[in-house]
């Protein structure tokens, strides 16, 4: 089978499927982002932002990736003076630590290894001390497949009165963000991970609290030249017209769902994966606990790296997931389950995943990976 990236079934840790309704969406003419069309699209995408955040407050769309969003957080709400606190346990962590050390000289990070449950005692030793004036963590570690508790962590920044900021753009619309009963003051979230929208906008939810404590800082960046346009259905600089106009429709089609139906369905997707890959009699990569469940990663089998086993998917069987970044590229591999999957996914992707073990040598039991997740389908 030849790859054909129109006709794949695509379940890497994002960007992730799109609707057919949302691509259509972005095949409209171009239009005068300045006009009272343009102004109209955006003042809906501003009613419907709530649906996704499941909080109201003060919202901001930017043109540009998740790690915009991140650059335009943490420039915006690291302290100039006081204390800043990074906790890390992954690439995205890390990610994290290295934009927050590019806004203050005043910085301690506080890590496990990639994979490892966060250092919440760590954490909550430097919080006594009084003087942390911000807390910077990444919600779901893709990296790792990791989901970390932040709700272990929440009444203990509370406590220390710092901002809470938060890395969501993979836990947004795939894991539960309760933002208002966490007193989170800032999450990020990336169009192409849990809304199923295409890859290219960064969304802010700040509360009123983060919104009083801003400050300049990158120019193009700028929260709240963002908010103060977007008070009159506006944007301060060109937006990405056509992906407004696809995060319209997405938005749209996650109020029919509902939030609530789509955290239901990615956590039953992700719980039938961790029982496929059981039967596959293979082995997740993060203590399962803190399993994700947006994306599942998993070990590689001893003596099968990406050529012999992610290629294979993909050139023979037309299946796309992920592999391991950094010091776990071609140690692990990682299948996204994550906004408009669903089960005829699964079972493709472990059909395909099981005769190539079977080819190579490693033959689970006939069937077993797809009997696993029809026994936990609806």
């Amino acid at each position: 089978m030849t790859f054909d990236p129109e006709t794949t079934t695509l379940l890497i840790a994002g960007p992730v499927r799109i609707h057919p309704r949302v691509l259509r969406a972005m095949s409209m003419s171009s239009l005068n982002h300045r006009g009272d069309y343009f102004h109209g699209v955006v003042q809906e995408i501003r009613e419907l932002l709530p649906v996704l955040f499941g909080a109201k407050g003060h919202q901001v769309i930017l043109t540009g990736s998740g790690t915009s969003g991140l650059e335009a957080m943490y420039s915006a709400l690291v302290p100039t003076s006081g204390r800043t606190l990074v906790i890390a346990n992954g690439n995205f962590g890390d990610r994290t630590n290295e934009i927050v050390r590019r806004c203050s000289t005043q910085v301690t990070t506080v890590s496990a290894p990639w994979g490892q449950p966060l250092p919440l005692d760590a954490a909550k030793a430097e919080l006594a001390k009084g003087d942390v004036k911000a807390v910077c963590v990444v919600h779901n570690e893709t990296s790792v497949g990791l989901a970390n508790d932040l709700a272990a962590l929440a009444p203990a920044i509370r406590d220390s009165g710092a901002l809470f900021l938060v890395d969501g753009i993979s836990a947004v619309a795939g894991i539960p963000v309760p933002i208002e009963a966490w007193g989170i003051d800032a999450v990020v979230a990336g169009s192409q991970k849990g809304l199923a929208a295409p890859a290219g906008l960064a969304l802010v939810h700040l509360s009123d609290r983060a919104r009083a404590a801003l400050h300049g800082g990158t120019y193009y960046l700028d929260l709240a030249k963002h908010l103060k346009s977007l008070e009159k259905n506006d944007t301060p600089w060109t937006p990405a017209v056509p992906l407004f106009l696809a995060l319209r429709e997405a938005l749209l089609l996650l109020k029919e769902e509902g939030l609530a139906h789509r955290l239901d369905r990615t956590h039953r997707l992700a719980e039938a994966t961790r029982h496929a890959v059981d039967a596959l009699g293979l082995e997740l990569y993060p203590d399962r606990r803190y399993a994700s469940d947006t994306v599942t990663a998993v070990k590689n089998p001893a003596g099968m790296g990406d050529p012999e086993l992610r290629k294979v998917l993909e050139r023979e069987y037309n299946v796309l997931v992920q592999g391991g970044q950094g010091s776990l590229t071609g140690k692990i591999f990682r299948i996204g389950h994550m906004g408009i999957a669903d089960w005829p996914d699964l079972l493709v992707t472990f059909a395909a995943l099981e005769r190539t073990l079977a080819r190579a040598g490693r033959a689970p039991p006939a069937g077993a990976a797809v009997k696993a997740i029809v026994e936990r389908m609806p």
